[in-house]
């Protein structure tokens, strides 16, 4: 029995590398550059450093020399960036940066800072004017923030004095002269060139002309030309346009095209931003009582329409005097400076009542205490109503007469009796101060008369009988008369 064949051994994990075969004759050394049209090294039968595994994803091969191998594209995607990796590195970043800001602390205190309803919340803080150097103002800005300039042209010709409380907001932080930049709400900023221009800032600028037309102002500022419309001059019509001419204006930017050097401002903007400002300040401090001055605004039939600064009032066409008024054209002209009476303040409907005459002393409470009841006055008569005649005794004093006080007689229309302008005199049976009415009455002056013209017809005719009597009493006898029997003889005579 032959032995059994022996077992063949197992191959080793790592095989050794196989022996080195010389090179033939005229073959480069190892190492060396290759032959021109020879194999190059790491070709395909190149081992793999990690036994006979393929290269991982994402693992740079080996490449002891020579030209690079081709990598595919997706041999780069360990390289790409991860979304989560990213947001959480962005997340750090911020809490690092925000570590020392209490938004808590932060957010109360804004809510803590007054503010006007309806108004926009603003930046707007106060500090004292610590010194002014040429054409800077420099100011303390509270809250430890160090110092801030405005410019002086900001405070319209004038210039503050040190330690002179201003209201300014922050602008921006200059890093360079490590100053904070102000300004003042309002203020006309300052400009160099075009690029000191944007839309809705406020400038000065000056009037250098009228247009052909005169529908509107040529304007200049720094050397940029624009044009000021004749509408946005101010809150009511200007007729005459010249008087504006070589004047410095405030006025803010409403249309700006700098590639077209295209410049539009108006003045009115401002104006009725100052308006309102005043508005809300003027109804926070008005109160029924108050007297105050105003421009009277327009002129309707039924009234007047008064400027008091920023709001409007109604003068009503009776309490402008204390006489009747027919044509308010007589009293006052638009334009006018008035001195009013606050006489009713309505917060809810924004409304306010004014009042002339209640500045001057009543003519009724003198009237009331000279003219009793039963005295007699003459007037004249303002107007005729159905129910009667109004009449005017004195410069704001009126009387009614009524149409059963008119006459003796039924009186069917009142115009039979009296007419407007006709002087009368009348007697006053009641005045009511509280109430201004007085009431008059012309018939008992027409009774009057009539009884006594009666009494004197009657005492004519009175005086006409005695006198007949009395001349009948005193009538001579007259001898040739004879009465009786007379001397006719009887049968008794002789």
């Amino acid at each position: 029995m032959s032995d059994p064949t022996p077992p063949t051994p197992p191959a080793p994990e790592n095989p050794p590398p196989p022996t080195p075969v010389a090179a033939a004759p005229g073959s480069p050394k190892p190492g060396g550059p290759p032959r021109p049209g020879g194999p190059r090294p790491g070709g395909a039968n190149r081992p793999f450093p990690q036994g006979n595994k393929p290269f991982p994803r994402g693992d740079k091969p080996l490449n002891p020399g020579g030209a690079p191998q081709n990598l595919d594209r997706r041999d780069f995607g360990a390289f790409k960036p991860n979304n989560r990796e990213l947001d959480q590195q962005i997340e750090d970043e911020l809490k690092a940066a925000m570590s020392g800001f209490e938004v808590a602390s932060t957010v109360a205190a804004e809510a803590r800072q007054p503010q006007t309803p309806g108004a926009p919340r603003t930046n707007r803080k106060k500090g004292r004017v610590v010194g002014v150097h040429g054409k800077d103002v420099f100011v303390e800005v509270p809250g430890g923030r160090g110092q801030g300039v405005l410019p002086l042209q900001q405070f319209e010709g004038r210039t503050p004095a040190v330690g002179e409380e201003v209201e300014f907001e922050i602008e921006r932080y200059d890093a360079a002269d490590g100053l904070l930049v102000l300004t003042r709400e309002g203020a006309a900023q300052v400009v160099t060139d075009w690029s000191k221009v944007a839309l809705h800032s406020i400038i000065e600028v000056k009037v250098t002309g009228t247009n052909k037309n005169k529908t509107g102002l040529s304007i200049e500022v720094a050397g940029i030309k624009g044009f000021l419309p004749a509408s946005q001059l101010d809150l009511y019509r200007v007729e005459d346009l010249d008087q504006f001419v070589n004047q410095r204006l405030k006025v803010q930017v409403v249309e700006l095209v700098p590639e077209e050097r295209n410049l539009i401002v108006s003045r009115r903007a401002l104006l009725e931003r100052e308006r309102a400002h005043k508005a809300e300040q003027l109804w926070a401090a008005i109160k029924e009582g108050d007297i105050r001055k105003g421009v009277v605004k327009s002129i309707k039939p039924f009234g007047a329409f008064v400027d008091l600064g920023g709001i409007d009032g109604l003068i009503p066409v009776s309490e402008f005097s204390w006489q009747r008024v027919n044509d308010l054209s007589e009293f006052v002209k638009v334009g006018q400076e008035v001195q009013v009476l606050v006489a009713r303040v309505d917060h809810d409907a924004r409304k306010i009542g004014l009042s002339v005459k209640q500045l001057t002393t009543s003519p009724w409470d003198e009237f009331a205490e000279r003219v009793k009841a039963g005295a007699r006055a003459t007037g004249k008569v303002t107007r005729v109503a159905d129910f009667g005649a109004f009449v005017e005794l004195e410069p704001g004093v009126e009387g009614l007469i009524h149409v059963s006080e008119l006459s003796t007689q039924r009186v069917r229309r009142v115009r039979d009796v009296v007419s407007e302008g006709q002087a009368v005199e009348v007697e006053i049976l009641s005045v009511d101060v509280a109430a201004r009415r007085i009431a008059l009455s012309l018939k008992r002056i027409a009774l009057e008369k009539e009884d006594a013209e009666d009494a004197a017809e009657e005492a004519e005719r009175e005086a006409d009988r005695k006198a007949a009597d009395e001349a009948l009493a005193n009538r001579p006898a007259n001898p040739n008369l004879r009465g009786g029997i007379g001397s006719v003889p009887t049968k008794f005579d002789g």
